[in-house]
């Protein structure tokens, strides 16, 4: 029969503490439930009826495991835990990251433009060559050709026939590369002088080879141009606020859990007027960029439900006429695109809770 020892010692009114052979334990309570907890980690829950001599006694927790493996299981499974929290958490902070890139886009889509365009530059700049001599790569292809002279084992294993042959074709191929940059002079520059000598024709043709808003395709959609004056040119887009807008906020909470909210409407409406403004502001810029007009119209339209047929129509909610000289005064980092149509001759409708309304006609 094996030596047990243990010893029960009052802290307090129905607090005991337990001293025995493989641990101390605290247990508190009274007659009917009693609950204890040991150094080990077991807890123990007892419910009887006092003076009946029944009770009932659970446990959890508290095993102790002496093989290494348990030991190593029990650490894995914690820092299983740990990595899982960590990855939640990682990918929390990276929607948050997401979220507010887009928003810093949605409101910073003026601050691209495309570089200006010299076309009197253009006009200026000499042919890579004369029609009579050869264009550069003409040149390279045709001295590795003269130069060539066979090795030992060329002549030996007659690769020299093949190698003269691979070095022609080499040259008739650079002629081919001479001919097309010769010919991209000649359509730069007869596309230079039509610009300059203002042909709207040309002006179509710069934009469509010269795709100037391709990149603002996800934030606008349908872009028209048109113009019957040289010095204007009129741009219309459709607007996507639908799809381009996020209809809620994510934020971290002080845990680092990710955290999402509806926008308040005057929020949500704020982020669509900046991002219409800043898509026209963008667009006047890149046309000043590209072509040689004096002024840009802009022209937005949304898709709206119309309540009488139940179909969906387009209707015009901002139009802006700017120009060159005022653009170039701006300060395009520091303005706020909504607040910039106090420079520029404009029409739009626009409340805080209800967004923009249809104004009817555009500025001619």
């Amino acid at each position: 029969m094996g030596l047990r020892f243990r010893k029960s010692i009052k802290i307090a009114p129905g607090i005991r503490m337990n001293v025995g052979k493989r641990g101390v334990g605290v247990s508190f309570g009274g007659p009917g439930l009693r609950y204890s907890i040991h150094s080990s980690g077991r807890k123990t829950t007892t419910v009887g009826i006092p003076g009946s001599g029944l009770s009932y006694s659970t446990t959890t927790g508290g095993k102790s495991y002496k093989t290494p493996a348990y030991h190593r299981r029990n650490e894995l499974a914690r820092l299983q835990r740990e990595q899982q929290k960590l990855q939640e958490m990682e990918y929390a902070r990276l929607q948050v990251d997401i979220y507010e890139n887009r928003i810093e886009q949605i409101r910073s889509i003026h601050h691209e433009c495309d570089e200006p365009i010299d076309w009197r530059e253009i006009l200026r700049r000499e042919p890579p060559f004369q029609d009579n001599q050869d264009g550069p790569n003409t040149k390279a292809a045709r001295q590795q050709l003269e130069t060539y002279q066979p090795g030992l084992l060329d002549r030996l294993f007659n690769r020299d026939e093949t190698k003269l042959r691979q070095l022609q074709e080499a040259v008739n191929a650079a002629k081919v590369q001479d001919m097309e940059l010769l010919n991209g002079w000649r359509h730069m520059h007869d596309i230079a002088e039509r610009v300059l000598n203002r042909d709207i024709d040309a002006y179509y043709e710069v934009i469509q080879e010269m795709a100037p808003l391709d990149d603002l395709v996800e934030f606008g959609s349908g872009f028209e141009f048109g113009t019957d004056n040289p010095y204007e040119i009129h741009v219309s887009f459709d607007v996507n606020a639908e799809t381009v807008i996020p209809k809620k906020s994510q934020t971290l909470t002080k845990t680092g859990k990710l955290s999402e909210k509806d926008l308040t409407k005057t929020a949500y409406y704020d982020l669509c007027q900046d991002y219409v403004c800043s898509c026209a502001l963008r667009i006047a810029r890149d046309m000043l960029a590209l072509l040689p007009v004096t002024h840009v119209y802009v022209h937005a339209y949304e898709d709206r439900l119309n309540s009488a047929t139940g179909h969906k129509e387009k209707v015009i909610i901002l139009t802006v006429k700017y120009d060159r000289l005022t653009l170039s005064r701006l300060n395009f980092i520091q303005l706020d695109p909504s607040e910039a149509l106090a420079n520029f001759p404009h029409k739009m409708k626009f409340k805080k809770t209800q967004g923009f309304e249809d104004i009817g006609t555009e500025l001619s």
